[in-house]
């Protein structure tokens, strides 16, 4: 099952996406995240019997507007964190990310011009949960995992390097395409390729099991800090290929399109506009 958060004139509202064009409207529910307050969402999802509705790309809302938490993970792919010349990881890298910087998946990222000398790209894999999570041990995960969606993380390198601390690279306003829709976790097999596109150009590709702590890992060591409550977001971590990597470096350009895609979510597409 897919769910959208979907704009109108009258405002956004939850839905179950049928095809990639239209969808039954989910009465009730400004958007997925409010339906996931609810512990039998999936039901009322399921069993919807709204009105239908077709839809183009830009209707797509970001899945989940504002997630109570949204907690990224750096250096999680093994290819990632090779070509950045680290050593793996024995625990993982956290940072936040706050809603403010989510926008639509198709949206234009409209970029200040104090901050595009060095914008990258980061395709990820986005975690949605489910219902409250403390304390959980990995095993039992799954359980609290609604389902998965694609988050396009534009990244501005200089601000994420000014100081030790990288959230103020990663959380520029509008700044990161999530969705299109959440595919719950029982239609979605884990372990597919991840790639992102700048223009028609491949930058990154790996399988999702690539990472170092998978989606049950993360909600086991996020959990025992703090919970994580129905809505909130986990950021995964981007693959190897990024341009701040290459050599030499190359940067996101006014007007380019970054795409990001991953197999059984469907991708995300943004244009880049410099202000």
């Amino acid at each position: 099952m897919r769910l959208a958060t979907i704009r109108s004139n009258q405002g956004t509202f939850a839905a179950r996406v049928e095809t990639d064009t239209t969808a039954v409207k989910i009465e009730g529910y400004a958007n997925v995240g409010d339906l996931l307050q609810e512990s039998n969402w999936e039901e009322i999802a399921a069993g919807a019997q709204g009105e239908t509705i077709e839809f183009a790309q830009t209707d797509l809302e970001a899945v989940v507007p504002a997630p109570n938490k949204i907690v990224c993970v750096g250096l999680n792919y093994a290819n990632h964190i090779k070509e950045m010349g680290r050593n793996l990881p024995e625990h993982p890298t956290l940072f936040v990310k706050f809603p403010d910087a989510l926008t639509g998946p198709f949206d234009d990222v409209l970029v200040p011009e104090y901050a595009n000398a060095e914008l990258d790209w980061e395709g990820e894999l986005a975690v949605i949960i489910g219902k409250r999570a403390r304390r959980v041990k990995a095993a039992d995960a799954n359980d609290y995992i609604a389902g998965y969606a694609v988050m396009n993380d534009y990244t501005m390198r200089d601000y994420q390097y000014r100081t030790l601390q990288w959230h103020s690279g990663k959380s520029f306003e509008k700044s990161a395409g999530f969705g299109p829709w959440m595919t719950t976790k029982d239609s979605f097999t884990f372990g597919g390729e991840l790639a992102t596109y700048l223009e028609d150009e491949k930058m990154q590709t790996t399988p999702t099991d690539d990472l170092v702590f998978g989606p049950q890992a993360l909600v086991e060591y996020i959990s025992h800090i703090y919970p994580l409550d129905a809505g909130d977001v986990i950021v995964t971590g981007t693959p190897g290929g990024v341009g701040h990597a290459r050599d030499p470096k190359r940067y996101i350009g006014d007007g380019q399109v970054v795409k990001v895609e991953i197999e059984g979510l469907g991708y995300v597409a943004n244009k880049t506009v410099f202000e």
